[in-house]
């Protein structure tokens, strides 16, 4: 019988401020970045202290793996980075060295991108030899990750509906991507400057699934937390890069809630599994100081981290792309 094993696929993040500049060269595939962005994703990093993505992607898979075992499968779990160390290639190597046969490899970003995502399933390919693997493309509608979010989202709520004494509204968020990498638009199709907010949206079957399966995450999540009063989704994180990126952005959503006399809100991003400094920074500095000045409370819920929902969530994906190999 072949040696299986599962891996993790994340997108990495150095351990010190000092590695950024070689950090984002690598998440930029080599393209040189102005000096004033280097140093402001430095200065962002240096107010959080530092990422803790890589070390609790690592304590994500010691959970699936204990979970494998529950259920009765001997299953190693390795976790690979596309941007630092581990790097994809290096773990995939290991695999083969440690007599790997079949791998089921998940990205842990649940939404599908063909251009993200799909850099993750080449690093993985260019190194698998005759390592056999069944990539799972995307888990957006998975009812486990839906659960993982209400899980943290309820306490959340009702913490701070408790305190102000009115039902709190909820704003999902994913991370933003560039226009082009997502929906490359005809011919005279879109005019200049004015990209679609929604790629895909009354577009050909083709265009990438992005924007709609983010949507839908919250959608699911929204659907199991009765309590939720009302509802938004933007996305976050706008890079520096050239041309447009995919909106609604979170600043210009939290300048429409405030309008409507919203004074308190729960923000929860869906897109990510663990805290970084999309998070750290932009969520509980940036964000949440720009809500302040509109007058608005921004609180969020726990990220998912070690929580034990996702880790089932995980295991099952796991499993199904082990079985798919065994055939």
């Amino acid at each position: 019988m072949a040696k299986q094993a599962v891996l993790l696929l994340a997108h990495g993040t150095p351990e010190t401020v000092e590695q950024i500049p070689e950090y984002l060269r690598n998440v930029v595939s080599g393209r040189p970045l102005p000096l004033l962005v280097i140093e402001e994703i430095q200065h962002r990093y240096s107010l959080i202290g530092r990422s803790p993505l890589t070390e609790i992607t690592l304590e994500q898979g010691r959970l699936v793996e204990a979970e494998l075992a529950a259920q009765g499968t001997a299953a190693p779990v390795y976790v690979g980075m596309r941007n630092w160390k581990p790097y994809i290639p290096d773990v995939v190597r290991k695999m083969r060295d440690d007599g790997v046969e079949e791998a089921a490899v998940i990205c842990m970003a649940p939404q599908n991108s063909r251009t993200s995502v799909g850099l993750y399933r080449r690093a993985v390919q260019a190194e698998a030899g005759a390592l056999r693997i069944d990539f799972t493309d995307g888990w957006a509608q998975h009812p486990l990750l839906a659960e993982a979010f209400a899980e943290r989202l309820r306490p959340a709520l009702s913490k701070l509906a408790a305190e102000t004494g009115a039902p709190v509204p909820v704003l999902f968020t994913a991370h933003s991507v560039p226009t082009r990498t997502v929906q490359p638009p005809a011919a005279g199709e879109v005019q200049a400057g004015q990209p679609r907010l929604w790629p895909g949206e009354g577009a050909s079957p083709s265009a990438d699934p992005y924007a709609d399966e983010a949507r839908h995450t919250a959608e699911l999540v929204a659907a199991r937390v009765p309590e939720i009063s009302r509802w938004w989704f933007a996305f976050q994180s706008q890079g520096a890069s050239g041309g447009p990126w995919i909106g609604p952005s979170v600043e210009e959503t939290l300048a429409l809630i405030a309008a409507e006399g919203v004074r308190a809100l729960t923000l929860q991003p869906i897109g990510f599994l663990c805290d970084h400094v999309e998070i750290l920074y932009d969520v509980d500095i940036l964000f949440r100081g720009e809500a302040a000045k509109l007058g608005i409370r921004l609180e969020r819920p726990e990220s998912l981290n070690a929580s034990r929902a996702l880790a089932r969530a995980l295991t099952d994906l796991a499993l199904h792309g082990l079985a798919r190999l065994k055939g």
